[in-house]
């Protein structure tokens, strides 16, 4: 584990990779961890030596909040968009595309199927914080700024007396930008980051993969991982131009690899990220409006 001043990074497994993220644990008289998605063994070491009295989630999605239900004694925190629209399954199954995608019946097929922890992590939800609001949480100044995109409520954990930025999923990763739920949106995607370029930090931290950058680097690796989008845009234009309808656009891979298509929420993702863009750059392609059902 890392430690920048007060706070400590805890890896999740595979180098933070999804379906686990990084945590923050701040390392302050009020015990406040952020994101629950790090290694389990790693979080029960915190829990053991330090004690954790709040979990502050800045997101709904299940890599972020994994390990909520092992903290029953914490009080738990999320942003105040999706404190409304996401603590449930049926509303996770709204904002994550199921219900669009899946219809009534794919939707409540999937809720059966939702381990019970992962309810648990959300319903265990009991407050939320406010955007832009300065916290202190044990002398440690904490801004949570409002970066809509990958979800709609997103927050991205700002330490202004440190200089460092918790951004999350603005990853950096060579995926690139996520923004495939119902509740992402790539404008907004696209203001978010560059938003984040204009804080006054000299240390980025992801919740993927990539981990730490300086500013200078996180600079220089926005540009790149925005510009993704744009390639995105190309090669679905490109392909519309060639004549292919929606099925077959989202049957060739532009998010997704090809053979990740046969698992149904990367199919689900792909064909929600793909009508995005067709929106975006003012496309229309025939579609059957058939549901996708999950197996």
């Amino acid at each position: 584990m890392n430690r920048i001043g007060p706070i400590i990074i805890v890896e999740g497994p595979k180098n933070s990779k999804v379906p686990f993220s990084r945590s923050l644990f701040i390392d302050c008289q009020e015990k406040v961890l952020i994101d629950s998605g790090a290694d389990p063994n790693a979080l029960r070491e915190i829990e053991r030596e330090y004690g954790v009295e709040l979990i502050v989630n800045t997101h709904y999605h299940p890599d972020h909040t994994t390990y909520n239900h092992r903290f029953p004694n914490a009080a738990k925190w999320i942003n105040p968009i999706e404190f409304r629209t996401s603590r449930t399954i049926k509303g996770v199954a709204q904002v994550y595309g199921i219900y669009q995608e899946w219809g009534p019946d794919g939707a409540e097929q999937w809720e059966k199927s939702i381990p019970a922890e992962w309810v648990k992590n959300l319903e265990e939800i009991s407050d939320f914080y406010e955007y832009e609001k300065i916290y202190n949480f044990g002398g440690i100044k904490v801004q949570f700024l409002h970066t809509p995109g990958h979800t709609k409520g997103l927050s991205c954990p700002y330490f202004p007396d440190l200089g460092v930025v918790y951004a999350g999923d603005y990853d950096m990763t060579s995926f690139g930008p996520w923004y495939n739920g119902t509740d992402g949106d790539i404008e907004e995607f696209i203001r978010s980051g560059n938003q984040l370029l204009t804080v006054d930090a000299d240390t980025f931290i992801t919740g993927h993969q990539k981990g730490i950058f300086t500013k200078q680097e996180f600079k220089q690796a926005m540009g790149n991982y925005l510009s993704i989008i744009d390639k995105r845009d190309e090669l679905i234009e490109k392909h519309v131009r060639q004549g292919m309808n929606f099925d077959e656009l989202t049957s060739v891979g532009i998010f997704y690899p090809k053979h990740a298509l046969a698992k149904p929420y990367f199919k689900m993702w792909e064909r929600i990220g793909v009508r995005k863009h067709l929106e975006r750059l003012g496309l229309t392609v025939p579609e059957t409006g058939v549901k996708i059902f999950t197996k």
